[in-house]
């Protein structure tokens, strides 16, 4: 019962993913992610408290998987797969840094980010949600700068960077790009953080 109970609010959370990733968490309706989940009214709360709740817990399980993406690309707490972990940390971060670009500017709107979508949006409407994206962003920067450091151990990175404020402030610049990019629907902001990053990650002289 319990698996059951887990897997139908899982469905849930992932057919209004998309949705919300098109068009914002208020710009969806309770009745559209009904439709998008084939679930009636009372069913809905059944497992989310309200339409905050069902925003909260969406933000949280896609957290979830980003991180456990973070650790398979960056090869953090050692779960990279055997091919990531014969690449050096520079490398690795390269790589997650033109993943972020992809991403952002693919067609697929569940492919996109969801704490970027989200971030500027529901700052002041749900301190819950905002809580969850704040503790996220702390995560994400954490395990970049787990892998900076790792870098820097090495060999594959300038000694003369700090593992923390590179990674918040690399974290800083995607995020403002990624906006930047929705403002004027290309690709040159995401570039042009790509540029930069490739200069801030600097290998030994």
């Amino acid at each position: 019962m319990r698996e059951n109970y887990l897997e139908t609010k899982r469905n849930i959370l992932m057919a209004g993913r998309a949705i919300i990733a098109q068009k914002g968490f208020c710009g969806v309706g309770l009745s559209e992610i009904l439709s998008a989940a084939a679930i009636p009214k009372g069913s809905f709360y059944h497992y989310f408290g309200s339409k905050e709740d069902y925003g909260r817990e969406l933000v949280q399980h896609y957290v979830d998987g980003y991180l456990a993406l973070l650790d398979q690309v960056l090869g953090s707490a050692g779960a990279a797969e055997a091919d990531s972990a014969a690449r050096n940390a520079r490398e690795r971060l390269l790589i997650y840094w033109g993943y972020w670009l992809e991403s952002q500017c693919c067609a697929e709107f569940e492919q996109r980010c969801l704490v970027v979508k989200l971030s500027a949006e529901v700052a002041d409407l749900s301190d819950a949600m905002r809580q969850v994206l704040h503790a996220a962003t702390g995560k994400f920067i954490a395990r970049i700068a787990h892998c900076i450091d790792e870098g820097i151990a090495e060999g594959s990175l300038h000694t003369a960077l700090d593992p923390h404020a590179t990674a918040t402030m690399l974290y800083q610049l995607w995020l403002g790009a990624s906006l930047l990019g929705k403002l004027s629907r290309d690709r040159i902001p995401m570039q042009s953080a790509m540029h930069v990053t490739r200069h801030v990650l600097v290998p030994p002289q």
